[in-house]
C-alpha cells in the first residue's frame, strides 16, 4: 500500500529508485571488514549509508519501510539488474558504482529542476551522489590507467556489468519524465561514461546494453540468480525474529 497521501503511481516510482538505492547499499555494505585499505572502508560504508537514507525516504512513500525491505518477495523488487550484480573484485564493484552513480546524478538533476514530488528528495541528494560519483571516477582512472593487471581487472568489469546498463534509461511511471528527457539522459551517459573510459585507457565496451530477457526486467521483477541468495542474507534476522523491538 503507498504511503499516506501518495498516489500509486508516486508510490511505484518511489519504490523502484527506493529498491535501486536499498540493494547497491546492501551490496556495498558487503565490503565491510573485506576492502583493500581502511580508507576505502570507510568511503564504501558512508556511500552505503547515503544510499541507504535515500531508500528510506524513497520507500516511506511507497508504504512501511522495513515492511518493503524485509518482507517482500524476490519477485516484488523492482530494482535495476545492475545494482543487484556481486561485488566481485574492486574493479567490478567500481565499474557498478560508475555506471549507477553517473546515471543517478543525471536523474536527480533533472528531478531536482522540476517541480514533481521528488524534486526536494533529489536537490538534497544531488551533493551526496556528487561525491559517490567523483569517487567511482577517481577510481577508474587509477585502476584502468594504473599497472597492467589492475587495467586488465578494470576493463574486464566494465565489459561484463556493460549488458545492464541499457536498463537504466527503461521507462518509470510517476517519475514525470518525458520519453525526450530520458533519451537525452542517456545521451548524455553514454558521452560522459565514454570520455572517462577513453580518459582512463580503457576501450568503451561495444557489446549490446540488453539482451532480451535483460530490458528492463529488474523493473518487472525479474531479476539475475545472485539477488536471491543476497535477499535471503538481508532478510534473514528480521524474518528470524518477526515483530521482536530493539
Amino acid at each position: 500500500m503507498p504511503g499516506p497521501g501518495t498516489d500509486p503511481s508516486t508510490a511505484r516510482a518511489a519504490l523502484a529508485l527506493g529498491d535501486d538505492a536499498l540493494v547497491l547499499s546492501h551490496r556495498l555494505g558487503e565490503w565491510a571488514g573485506h576492502a583493500p585499505v581502511l580508507e576505502e572502508e570507510v568511503a564504501l560504508a558512508n556511500i552505503a549509508l547515503d544510499l541507504l537514507g535515500q531508500a528510506r525516504i524513497l520507500l516511506s512513500l511507497a508504504g512501511d519501510e522495513d515492511e518493503l525491505a524485509y518482507l517482500r518477495e524476490e519477485r516484488e523488487f523492482r530494482n535495476l539488474q545492475l545494482v543487484e550484480q556481486p561485488n566481485g573484485d574492486f574493479a567490478h564493484t567500481i565499474a557498478r558504482q560508475l555506471f549507477f552513480s553517473v546515471h543517478q546524478s543525471l536523474l536527480h538533476r533533472e528531478l531536482a529542476a522540476g517541480d514533481g514530488p521528488f524534486a526536494g528528495l533529489a536537490a538534497k541528494a544531488v551533493k551526496e551522489i556528487a561525491y559517490h560519483r567523483d569517487h567511482a571516477e577517481q577510481w577508474v582512472l587509477r585502476l584502468g590507467d594504473g599497472t597492467a593487471e589492475s587495467h586488465e581487472r578494470m576493463q574486464r568489469a566494465c565489459d561484463a556489468l556493460w549488458r545492464f546498463t541499457g536498463e537504466l534509461f527503461a521507462p518509470v511511471d510517476g517519475l514525470g519524465l518525458g520519453p525526450e528527457v530520458v533519451a537525452d539522459m542517456e545521451a548524455a551517459w553514454l558521452e560522459q561514461v565514454g570520455q572517462l573510459l577513453k580518459q582512463a585507457t580503457l576501450t568503451v565496451p561495444t557489446g549490446p546494453r540488453t539482451g532480451a530477457w535483460t530490458a528492463g526486467a529488474g523493473r518487472q521483477g525479474v531479476h539475475t540468480e545472485s539477488f536471491g541468495r543476497m535477499l535471503a542474507e538481508m532478510q534473514h534476522l528480521h524474518r528470524s525474529h518477526p515483530g521482536a523491538s530493539w
